[in-house]
């Protein structure tokens, strides 16, 4: 499910940088560059040009992203599931290696000449 979302999550984010890129700004923006300034886009578009149309899209892809984004983190604050290797490991009593009594002692060495 979050694989699932992440991913129209990118998708939205990818079309939404592109449409802003493409949008006709005061000077002409990138959108001139593919003809957004001439006639073309008037003919496509109708009498207004695309500037509708791109408003109505990036207010769309705006708000596919923020439902996008508030999925992700109510997803992502959901506790995860243990596998059953770990399951396993807290039921498993831990027992040391070798009991205390049976720990050899390290004999100390015997001093010579006062040191």
């Amino acid at each position: 499910m979050y694989s699932v979302i992440m991913f129209f999550h990118i998708l939205v984010c990818v079309l939404l940088i592109i449409v802003v890129l493409l949008q006709q700004s005061k000077g002409g923006g990138m959108s001139s560059v593919f003809g957004g300034g001439g006639g073309g886009t008037d003919a496509l578009f109708g009498g207004k040009g695309a500037t509708p149309f791109f408003v109505k899209l990036t207010t769309g892809l705006a708000i596919g992203f923020f439902v996008t984004s508030l999925f992700l983190v109510l997803i992502s604050r959901r506790p995860t599931t243990r596998s059953a290797v770990e399951k396993g490991l807290e039921e498993m009593p831990v027992q040391p290696v070798m009991p205390e009594e049976q720990v050899p002692l390290i004999p100390e060495e015997p001093v010579e000449g006062g040191r």
